[in-house]
């Protein structure tokens, strides 16, 4: 039987990254790309795409049950990957219901119309769904804030702090549930800080590019001592590919890129390849600006990924050294149209 995956989130950053890494792996999979198309999706990610006659995007909200099992029905769904959610953290302390609406209650619509589609009875799945997997896509927030040593691991406590981390908790635990309730088929990734092309704007990095090539302050929260694991984008989608295809069901895998950075490191590692790409008169450091701290920033993150590594023989490929001028160098097209100044 031919897979019918639903992307959910196709048009945002990583879903759209990932969409573009499967199609030119896996010709043979239709994937049906349902997005609602919120401030932080391009319908320009994957224009490419849309000619193809194994790519399908919908129009549509995961928070409404029915247009999600119109879906399931209309495309014969086989697979889910899930990474529809909203996931801006500044945003979630402004406005924590659209974060619960969304990542909770749209998570428990796509795995009620799995369970409904797929399965006769719990623990009993319908012949041709024999097969089928849920893959929910979650973040490292879950777990909380590291001191300044140790590693998040798959069996580290939740201890989210911000309504975003508690929300995407929320979905994980429905997901677990839906695996020792009903049998339903799933896995889930926790992954690092993603970066890399068509990250949205409101993001870290490409803010940073951004207000640099414009020459505006770059915004940095407290003391910039805060660190992240920063996991390049592509790394992600072969990381999901893996647990997707060959993790344990019910199972978590963590996924990480083994490149941890202060925000302020972060600003001077762009700063100053911007110094040498496009540079002017004054280094762009002196753009730098230290504002008020995040309410409940969490000071560290970082994931030991032994599991992925060792079970599905998983490796980022990038250091954070070649991914970040990669992502430097899509974002200097981007935001600052004539290129490079010195290309040759």
């Amino acid at each position: 039987m031919k897979k019918n995956i639903l992307v959910t989130g196709g048009l945002g950053f990583i879903g759209s990254n990932f969409i573009q890494y499967m199609n030119e792996r896996y010709q043979d999979y239709n994937i049906i790309n349902v997005d609602s198309i919120t401030y932080a999706a391009d319908e320009k990610n994957l224009d490419d795409l849309i000619h193809l006659e194994n790519y399908e995007f919908v129009k549509g909200d995961i928070r409404d049950k029915e247009i999600v099992q119109r879906i399931f029905k209309q495309h014969n769904i086989t697979d889910v990957i899930h990474f529809a959610a909203e996931s801006h953290v500044d945003n979630s302390i402004k406005n924590p219901s659209i974060f619960a609406e969304t990542n909770v209650i749209g998570t428990l619509n796509l795995l009620e119309s799995a369970r409904d589609f797929w399965m006769n009875t719990p623990f009993n799945y319908k012949e041709q769904f024999k097969s089928s997997r849920f893959h929910h896509v979650s973040t490292d927030e879950v777990y909380g804030t590291l001191g300044d040593t140790g590693f998040f691991t798959e069996q580290t406590p939740y201890a989210p702090n911000s309504p975003y981390s508690a929300s995407k908790a929320a979905s994980d635990m429905l997901v677990r549930s839906y695996y020792h309730t009903y049998g339903l088929n799933v896995v889930t990734t926790n992954c690092s800080n993603n970066y890399g092309p068509k990250q949205h704007d409101e993001k870290l990095i490409p803010k940073l590019i951004r207000n640099a090539l414009q020459g505006n302050t770059l915004p940095i929260y407290g003391n910039g001592k805060n660190v992240r694991d920063w996991l390049y984008v592509k790394d992600h989608c072969t990381g999901i590919d893996a647990v997707f295809h060959q993790g344990k069901a019910g199972d978590t895998y963590l996924i990480g890129g083994h490149n941890e950075k202060t925000n302020i490191d972060i600003a001077y590692i762009i700063c100053d390849y911007l110094d040498q790409c496009v540079p002017k008169e004054k280094s762009y450091r002196q753009q730098i600006q230290f504002v008020e701290d995040r309410h409940g920033h969490d000071f560290r993150y970082a994931i030991d990924s032994n599991k992925i590594q060792s079970e599905l023989n998983w490796q980022p490929q990038e250091t954070f050294a070649t991914g970040i001028v990669k992502t430097i160098d899509w974002y200097i097209v981007k935001y600052f149209k004539g290129g490079l100044k010195n290309e040759e």
